[in-house]
C-alpha cells in the first residue's frame, strides 16, 4: 500500500468521523437531550443525564476526525485509528439495543460497518508500513 493510499485511508477515516459525529450531535444528541425531540427524545425525557455519554463520545470522535485529517501516514496514527474504531464499533455492538429502541437501525448498520471497515483498512496500512521498514528500524516511530 503506497503512502498516498495510506494517507487517503486516514483522510476517509477523518471525513467519516467528522461528518458522523457532527450529525449525531446536532441531529440526535442535542435535540434529544435538551429538547426531548428526535431519536433520543425518550432518553432526554427519562434520563437526560445520559446525554453526557453521547456528547462526549461524539465530541471525541470529532476531535479524532480532525487529528486524523492532519496526521501523517505513520504507524502510530494508523494504530490510534484502529483503537478508536475498535472502541466505537465494539460499543455499538454491545449496546445494539440502543439503535433498536431509538428506531435508528439504519444508522447503526452504517456506522458500525464503517467502524469495522476502518479497523481493517488501518491495520492494512500499518502492516504495509511495517513491511516497508528496514531491519532494525522500529515501525512505531517511523513517520512515513
Amino acid at each position: 500500500m503506497s503512502q498516498t493510499l495510506r494517507t487517503l485511508v486516514l483522510r476517509a477515516n477523518a471525513l467519516f468521523l467528522t461528518v458522523a459525529s457532527t450529525a449525531a450531535a446536532l441531529l440526535a444528541d442535542i435535540p434529544g437531550i435538551f429538547f426531548a425531540r428526535g431519536p433520543l427524545a425518550s432518553i432526554g425525557q427519562n434520563a437526560p443525564q445520559a446525554g453526557i455519554g453521547f456528547l462526549e463520545a461524539h465530541g471525541l470522535a470529532l476531535i479524532f476526525g480532525v487529528l486524523f485529517w492532519r496526521a501523517s501516514s505513520a504507524y502510530t496514527w494508523h494504530f490510534t485509528s484502529v483503537a478508536v474504531h475498535l472502541l466505537l464499533g465494539t460499543c455499538n455492538l454491545i449496546f445494539w439495543e440502543f439503535f433498536v429502541s431509538t428506531d435508528s437501525l439504519a444508522m447503526g448498520y452504517v456506522t458500525t460497518s464503517l467502524h469495522w471497515l476502518f479497523v481493517v483498512l488501518q491495520l492494512a496500512a500499518a502492516a504495509a508500513l511495517a513491511r516497508g521498514t528496514r531491519k532494525g528500524d522500529s515501525p512505531l516511530f517511523r513517520s512515513a
